[in-house]
């Protein structure tokens, strides 16, 4: 197997470098960057010659138990090479196969997450169940749709509760008494057609994939991770009469069934304006939040799964974030001021720099992230206690680093590059931050070679 430290192994990959961006290479700062992982790579080159010159590095990169690495090759005209090879290692969040000499997010604080990771739902005191729902009527429908069925016994359905920690709605109760939905597989009667065409036929009387009680789970936020990188500019917002509350996930969100793609849960823990027991849907494609779907299992299973509510449309999340300059949100800091203000983006290549003072002190500033030369002075980053989450650019960071000035609160923090800098130098700043911490390390290996003018590899 190729060594990942090996120049030939990287060869074919740096000649075809070298012939496409020769006019790069010969002007400063004279180097190439890229990634490449175990399951893809991110390179200035077409897919066809990535895909070719990058298969060497993958197979070293499996052999060596690495998932993925940052590289950074100095090529001179003659054809003299310096590879520098970063490993993330355990303590960041790696971008992912792109071509940026970033190392990704630093996670500062070892299983640490955002704070709408940890949000947990509000007491809704006086919630109700819906005047639709009815578990004796859902029963008596659902036992005529299903009349060989086999239920759910009472300690089946308490050993569900006691493996979830809390008590299933009495509509659920109705629903697996009539049919426990024997699941296929190891878990089944073992008959196999058997076990299917019970599956089958209690999912088309409900109307949804249903899950037998055994299955059953807590849509907590555990079970939608996000990279700290998006996670840190997200917020989750509940306005004063919503339905579902607006969070990642809930310990009150028990799941049951799908569209074969997207989760149905019974929500115990509904916004003001909803009720208990409500039926909520959880798209598998976003990280937060949750639509309400119907108001009780009853009515839905009435209309088998045909929600009549209309989807919600996209949540208004200002005052909590605001992203500054580039044309975006907000003209300026003084007009995205405000106490419930949570996450700031500074954004833009140019412009005049922009100061922190009209949003120092405010208790709910988690998150600020600024592009690069868009801060006035790095240091006014220590008027915000509640920062959890930073990314500024090389120089601000070495700026809070010389002054000894760093948030010691953070628990993930980025180094922001615009493409240009040489990894070394911006890896030599994360180090430093991660230090701090005592985390572990971002390691690098030097290999130096000799491309020849014909591209073959002599040392």
């Amino acid at each position: 197997m190729p060594a990942l430290d090996d120049f030939d192994t990287w060869e074919p990959l740096l000649t075809l470098l070298r012939a496409e961006h020769a006019d790069r290479l010969a002007a400063a700062p004279g180097h190439v960057v890229g990634s490449v992982g175990s399951t893809g790579w991110r390179l200035p080159l077409d897919r066809q010659s990535a895909e070719r010159a990058a298969a060497p590095v993958q197979r070293a990169l499996a052999e060596a138990g690495v998932s993925e690495v940052m590289f950074a090759a100095d090529i001179s005209p003659d054809g003299r090479t310096v590879l520098q090879v970063f490993d993330a290692g355990s303590a960041t969040e790696f971008p992912g196969a792109f071509a940026s000499p970033s190392p990704g997010t630093l996670v500062l604080v070892e299983d640490a997450v955002a704070e709408p990771w940890r949000r947990q739902p509000e007491p809704v005191p006086g919630a109700v169940t819906a005047p639709s729902a009815d578990p004796a009527l859902l029963e008596r429908t659902l036992r005529e749709r299903l009349p060989d069925a086999v239920g759910a016994t009472e300690e089946e359905i308490a050993a569900a509760e006691e493996r979830l920690g809390v008590a299933l709605p009495e509509e659920l109760k109705a629903l697996y008494r009539v049919t426990r939905v024997c699941p296929a597989g190891p878990e089944g009667s073992g008959d196999r057609e058997a076990d299917f065409a019970e599956e089958e036929a209690a999912d088309s009387a409900v109307g949804c994939e249903l899950l037998s009680p055994e299955w059953l789970f807590t849509a907590d936020s555990i079970r939608r991770p996000c990279p700290w990188r998006f996670a840190a500019t997200t917020a989750v917002v509940t306005p004063p009469d919503a339905a579902v509350q607006g969070l990642v996930g809930s310990p009150g969100w028990i799941a049951f069934g799908s569209n074969g793609g997207d989760t149905y849960a019974v929500d115990l823990t509904p916004g003001p304006g909803g009720h208990l027991g409500q039926v909520i849907l959880i798209g598998h494609e976003e990280s937060i939040g949750a639509e309400l779907y119907g108001e009780s299992l009853t009515e839905l299973v009435l209309n088998h799964f045909k929600s009549s509510i209309p989807a919600g449309g996209p949540e208004q999340l200002w005052p909590a974030t605001a992203r500054v300059g580039g044309g975006y949100d907000v003209a300026d800091l003084a007009s995205a001021a405000h106490p419930d203000l949570e996450v700031v983006e500074i954004l833009g290549r140019s412009g005049t720099p922009v100061g922190l003072a009209p949003i120092a002190g405010l208790p709910r500033v988690r998150t600020l992230t600024a592009q690069p030369g868009r801060l006035a002075d790095p240091l006014e980053v220590t008027g915000l206690p509640g920062l959890e989450y930073l990314a500024l650019g090389p120089d601000e960071w070495r700026v809070l680093l010389d002054a000894g000035a760093v948030p010691r609160g953070l628990s993930a923090a980025c180094v922001t590059v615009r493409g240009d800098e040489h990894p070394s130098a911006v890896v030599e700043v994360a180090n430093a931050l991660l230090a701090l911490w005592d985390r572990p390390l971002i390691t690098r290996t030097t290999t130096e070679g000799h491309l020849g003018p014909s591209g073959a590899a002599d040392g």
